[in-house]
């Protein structure tokens, strides 16, 4: 039956692509900090990319978001010559790009040349957890939330000003202001609209504390099509935000006065027909599974630090006090801790992990928050710590969060672990380029540099 509901979908795909009038279509894949990265295609050209893959310049595992090529990675690089991958399309992907003329649209994942999974492909190496989910039987569902701030900038306004002060959109601390998200109303209405017709359905939406800053509930699905949600939210609201004169930005921290902006990741368990979370006689309607999924959270999520934490700036979000936690802590309905168990009907009972940055790529994000709850889960980890109840509880014996990108990816580089869950190859391959934005950052020359030592040294 499930056979026959999928090849029902890729007909209907392969049939609105034949019958779209512009004869192209768009295509993606994300490199590997989450940046979406794709291409028009003939239809002819696509009707054979569908069939057979199509090959795909693998430097988009070989270069960082400024497209600076790495120059200590292993599996790709200037040694090998940046051959093509090849590119299999998921036609369970469909959809129509509102903003673009409606023209159709497909997410694909790289495959080696065997056809089997490509190891540091992201989108692959969350579907390498969730057929681990599968063995254990059950089916991970998940929900994101991002915060973002938007700018009254363009790509050539914010050159101009060599990355100095950009332009909030509205000012003030206003969260949940229907004032606010009233002076850009047009862009708040077609970020509903547009990206629901695009097949990102948004919850709510609302003004965050910070100027300009907006937060989006993005509707609760499979883990796999959440992250596809996810990654085509992010690119969606900047592509929208150009036709208004709005730069959206998903940095975790732009500014040390104001509150980082976060990336909460949802998730609960299902058999296919329930949600394995609930259980109506513990106290906190919590699950046996449940509590050993979150055991795992809190025991070993740390060592897959980097994959929600990928870049330098995302530890300037970890200040205490400022909303983002800062030490693997749980509790009930308690948003100041890391672990946020939601304990809800049966059908919304949860967990909310709230230690992702708006930085994340989903589809890493997602697999380390899965990979930590299921290895709780195989285990038969006991839930023993205790859950924080406010802000005045004692968290000292809670370890902190490190604060660098190079503290987090020894642990990661070296996590049996992560090696066991993401591939050898992956962890290698991810650590390597998290060691070169790092480097990045030590060549790098600030302005709170200049400003501090320039006169007075």
């Amino acid at each position: 039956m499930v056979g026959k509901a999928r090849a029902a979908r890729r007909h209907a795909a392969l049939d609105a692509v034949e019958r779209s009038p512009g004869g192209k279509v768009k295509v993606a894949v994300t490199d590997i900090d989450g940046v979406l990265r794709g291409k028009y295609l003939h239809k002819d050209k696509f009707f054979s990319a569908a069939e057979g893959g199509f090959g795909f310049c693998d430097v988009v595992f070989g270069w960082d978001v400024a497209d600076s090529l790495y120059d200590n990675t292993t599996a790709t690089g200037w040694h090998r010559g940046y051959p093509d991958a090849q590119v299999r399309l998921d036609l369970d992907t469909h959809r129509q790009v509102p903003w673009d003329g409606n023209v159709p649209f497909f997410l694909g994942e790289f495959v080696a040349a065997d056809g089997s999974p490509h190891p540091l492909c992201p989108r692959q190496v969350l579907r390498r957890v969730l057929r681990r989910a599968a063995q254990l039987g059950v089916q991970p569902m998940c929900g994101l939330e991002f915060e973002w701030f938007n700018f009254r900038e363009t790509s050539l306004s914010w050159e101009a000003k060599r990355g100095i002060d950009p332009q909030p959109v509205t000012p003030g601390l206003f969260g949940y202001s229907l004032l606010r998200a009233n002076e850009n109303r047009e862009f708040f209405n077609a970020l509903m609209d547009e990206l629901g017709a695009f097949g990102v359905p948004i919850e709510g939406l609302h003004t965050e504390t910070g100027p300009g800053v907006y937060e989006a509930a993005i509707a609760f699905s499979d883990a796999l099509q959440c992250a596809d949600r996810a990654v085509l939210f992010k690119a969606g609201a900047k592509e929208i935000g150009r036709r208004f004169g709005i730069m959206p930005s998903f940095m975790a921290k732009w500014h040390a006065k104001f509150p980082g902006c976060s990336g909460h990741v949802h998730q609960s368990l299902s058999d296919g027909s329930r949600n394995l979370f609930h259980d109506e006689k513990h106290e906190h309607r919590m699950s046996a599974l449940f509590r050993s999924y979150l055991a795992g959270q809190i025991a070993v999520l740390m060592d897959f630090a980097p994959m929600f934490w990928p870049t330098v700036n995302s530890y300037k979000r970890l200040v205490d006090g400022y909303w983002a936690p800062v030490r693997p802590d749980w509790g009930i309905d308690n948003r100041t801790v890391s672990f946020r168990v939601i304990p809800g009907s049966p059908k919304s009972t949860r967990l909310e992990t709230r230690s992702p940055g708006a930085d994340i790529n989903p589809f890493l994000a997602v697999a380390a928050l899965l990979a930590a709850g299921l290895h709780g889960v195989e285990k038969g980890l006991k839930l023993t710590a205790k859950p924080t109840v406010g802000a005045g509880d004692d968290r000292s014996s809670v370890p902190r969060a490190p604060r660098s990108l190079a503290a987090t990816t020894a642990v990661f580089r070296d996590s049996a672990l992560a090696n066991d869950w993401f591939g050898e190859a992956f962890v290698r391959h991810f650590a390597e380029t998290r060691e070169w934005e790092w480097r990045q950052w030590q060549d790098a020359v600030t302005d709170w540099e200049r400003a501090r030592y320039l006169e007075i040294i």
